[in-house]
């Protein structure tokens, strides 16, 4: 069973190899879904972790429909990762149609050569996903991170399952979405994945001993900035044991 933890800083992914992940795919900006990290960020992440580091490649939140600007931006945040020596890229790009964007996906998947790409959860919102599954394979994805076009991964872990079985090997299908202690298990068990991608979030407090009660979350009400987001060791071997015993159990 392969392990990927979607990780936003340096702390997150130390947390996230110190709980045996395999793999981390490094954002920022967990609320819109997850956006390209700073060159900064990617460098000394890539610095102080050994195992793999897929990087998101989303100029934006929003849709996966980019103008020709954000398109030229993937292009050159590509390069940066490559010269940053990460081991792969995650990315997805879809026409107005809903359908996969073949050409331009295509391009930056040769542009990215030799790092492995990942296409991320922009396959959840195409119009037909055996269509999707079979332009992925044709453009030269390693992999699909997908929920089987749900909100979570346990509620598409039937098509998931029929998305393996029809992609034969040619591509590796990996859940992702709602992954947790209490849906590993189900999602295993229909689907038969043999990669997932989750969190494993827990959250610290900030050390600030100065807060001003009159501001909380920067307007919002949240009071997200003395609210630290991570990863915890304890969880990614949890659900690692779970899903593991789902597959021990289904052989």
């Amino acid at each position: 069973m392969k392990v990927e933890i979607v990780v936003y800083t340096l702390a997150s992914a130390l947390k996230a190899q110190e709980g045996g992940a395999d793999r981390i795919e490094l954002c920022c900006n967990p609320g819109e879904g997850g956006t390209t990290p700073s060159y900064g960020t990617i460098e000394v992440v890539r610095q102080n972790v050994s195992l793999d580091v897929f990087v998101m490649i989303r100029p934006r939140g929003g849709d996966f429909c980019y103008s020709s600007y954000e398109f030229h931006a993937m292009k050159r945040d590509i390069s940066q990762c490559q010269r940053l020596s990460v081991d792969g890229i995650v990315l997805g790009i879809l026409n107005p149609d809903g359908s996969i964007d073949k050409r331009r996906c295509k391009e930056l998947i040769d542009k990215a050569r030799p790092l492995k790409v990942t296409c991320h959860r922009a396959f959840d919102m195409s119009n037909d996903p055996f269509q999707a599954l079979e332009d992925c394979i044709e453009v030269g994805f390693d992999r699909i991170l997908t929920a089987g076009q749900q909100a979570q991964a346990v509620k598409g872990a039937d098509l998931i399952g029929a998305l393996i079985k029809k992609a034969a090997g040619r591509i590796a299908i990996m859940p992702g979405s709602g992954v947790n202690e209490n849906t590993v298990e189900e999602i295993i068990r229909k689907s038969g994945a043999r990669e997932i991608h989750f969190s494993a979030t827990a959250f610290e407090d900030s050390r600030m001993v100065y807060r001003n009660a009159d501001i909380a979350g920067m307007g919002s009400d949240e009071g997200a900035e003395f609210k630290l987001r991570t990863v915890d060791p304890a969880r990614i071997r949890s659900i690692r044991a779970i899903a593991e015993n789902a597959v021990n159990a289904g052989t």
